[in-house]
């Protein structure tokens, strides 16, 4: 009688280690590319060998690191021997290897696929991280420090729930939402910064990402400095300003509240449809505003919005910054909740469009917050925040006015912008019923 052979899993075993093989080839070829010691064959070796260490147990994973170690040393050594120096990179990126291959071995999927993937992409992109990392100014790192600071040291230490009697102040939910728009305008600021000179719509687009108000004071300014003749390309910035405006304001409503978001999505929808609408029915002459503005190029004229603007944003972040909108957040928060409970939710809704002159991304994050708690149901919600966006769009008209000295400008963007609002009423009637 013949005795019953032990059962080998051969197939999740299999997978296992070609997923290893796959991330270690995939990592390699950057290596081999570059021509270096360690090429496609010795990260597809390494993750394999990290693989079998994880399918073995512990102690073989131990060894198996032990091994990619003495390996490590012995590719340096070579490369110092050759005078071409030490192979820092490389050998880092050997180790993260054999570890992406150890975490294959034991059964995960994407844990190292995900750490495969990050790798191959930093050794790829040396050259634009290079350059990034020293195009940085003192003042954006210390503001992405103390983004990383508010959001990873002050927030656990914050208590949890209601701090006074009448349950209007909860600061973990503020802060949060304080880091939400800081990390939008974040990394809007980097974008604007590394796209913003490249267009004067895009610049008006992504600098309403970040502050609408900042954004079409600057284009007006442009405008008035060109006496008019970029009329048009300043109509379009500012169009451009408020749909990212009403984008941002949609995001913030998505994260907080997407209950809120489904709510309000036929106004908002309306807004924007009626921002491309105002867009499209504009004749571009944009060009031919360039071209009689000047002896300028072209990429100078966009030199001269982008520049100023990015330095009218001023930081992209700040400890000022960050307690200021924390500031109206909370009082509009509290407003928005005593106006509910004392004179129902037209209180509400005239918070809401005081807050939108104020500060839209401030309004729409408080009424997200309060129907997220419960303290607001989300259509009411939803109708603060839509007015809270139209009133944002609104407020830039006196702007418009003020500063552009351009009366011909001044009716174009009024009737795009009434049309914009107006869009946004008869969606918000629409969707009541």
């Amino acid at each position: 009688m013949l005795t019953e052979l032990p059962s080998w899993p051969y197939l999740p075993t299999l997978s296992r280690l070609s997923l290893a093989l796959a991330i270690g080839l995939f990592i390699g070829i950057e290596r081999e590319r570059r021509r270096k010691e360690a090429g496609l064959r010795t990260f597809a070796f390494v993750s394999v060998l990290g693989a079998v260490g994880g399918l073995l147990g512990e102690s073989y994973s131990l060894m198996a690191l032990g091994l990619v170690g003495i390996l490590v040393v012995f590719l340096n050594i070579e490369t110092i021997r050759t005078n071409e120096g030490a192979e820092i990179t490389t050998s880092a990126a050997l180790l993260v290897t054999a570890f992406i291959g150890l975490l294959a071995g034991q059964g995960h999927t994407f844990t190292p696929t995900a750490l495969g993937v990050a790798t191959a992409a930093l050794l790829a992109w040396k050259e634009p991280l290079a350059g990034f990392s020293r195009a940085l100014t003192e003042s954006e790192l210390r503001s992405a420090i103390l983004l990383a600071i508010l959001a990873f040291v002050a927030y656990p230490i914050l208590p949890s729930g209601s701090i006074d009697p009448w349950g209007l102040i909860e600061p973990r939910p503020a802060w949060i939402t304080v880091l939400l728009i800081a990390g939008l305008g974040f990394t809007n600021y980097v974008l604007l910064k590394l796209y913003g000179a490249r267009g004067i719509e895009l610049t008006g687009f992504l600098g309403g990402l970040v502050n609408s108000t900042v954004t079409v004071t600057e284009l007006m300014q442009r405008a008035r400095t060109y006496e008019g003749r970029l009329a048009d390309v300043t109509y379009r910035g500012v169009i451009f300003a408020t749909a990212a405006m009403l984008v941002r304001n949609a995001v913030i409503l998505g994260l907080l509240a997407p209950a809120v978001l489904l709510d309000s999505s036929v106004p908002l929808a309306l807004m924007l449809i009626g921002a491309v609408c105002a867009l499209g029915m504009q004749p571009k002459r944009a060009q031919e505003d360039i071209q009689s503005a000047g002896p300028e190029s072209p990429h100078a004229i966009d030199d001269a919005v982008g520049s100023p603007l990015l330095s009218a944003l001023q930081s992209p972040f700040s400890l000022t910054a960050a307690f200021k909108f924390g500031l109206i957040f909370l009082a509009l928060e509290i407003a928005g909740t005593l106006g509910q409970r004392i004179l129902g939710r037209f209180g509400f809704y005239a918070v809401s469009l005081i807050g939108g002159a104020v500060s839209s991304a401030s309004a729409v994050a408080s009424a997200a917050n309060l129907a997220s708690a419960g303290t607001l149901p989300p259509q009411v919600a939803a109708t603060g925040a839509v007015f809270a966006s139209a009133m944002s769009a609104m407020v830039n008209l006196p702007l418009v006015a003020r500063l552009a000295k351009d009366r011909l400008l001044t009716s174009r963007i009024a009737w795009a912008l009434g049309g914009i609002v107006l869009l946004g009423a008869v969606g918000a009637i629409a969707q009541s019923f």
